[in-house]
This record gives structure tokens, C-alpha cells and sequence, in this order.
């Protein structure tokens, strides 16, 4: 496997933005799953 040449500033600007739009999606939902995870934890509260 040979790795990925650029032939053009566009090629390498496009790569980079792909690229980062797919961590910010990662990100986004891992933040929504951690903020469901935390807000769950308040539902079982005991009472006397």
C-alpha cells in the first residue's frame, strides 16, 4: 500500500476537510452520548 499523494493544493484541502468534519461529527455524538450518560444518573434518586 502506498500512501496518498496530493497532486494539487484542492486534492490536500479537501482531504483535510473531509477529515475533519468526521472528528467533529465523532465528537458530537460522543458528547451527546457522555451528557446522556450523566443526566441518567440523576433519574434514580432515593426518598425516605
Amino acid at each position: 500500500m502506498q500512501p496518498e499523494v496530493f497532486t494539487s493544493l484542492q486534492d490536500f484541502m479537501l482531504h483535510t476537510k473531509s477529515i475533519t468534519y468526521i472528528l467533529m461529527g465523532v465528537g458530537l455524538v460522543a458528547l451527546a452520548c457522555f451528557w446522556v450518560f450523566l443526566s441518567g444518573r440523576d433519574e434514580d434518586i432515593r426518598k425516605f
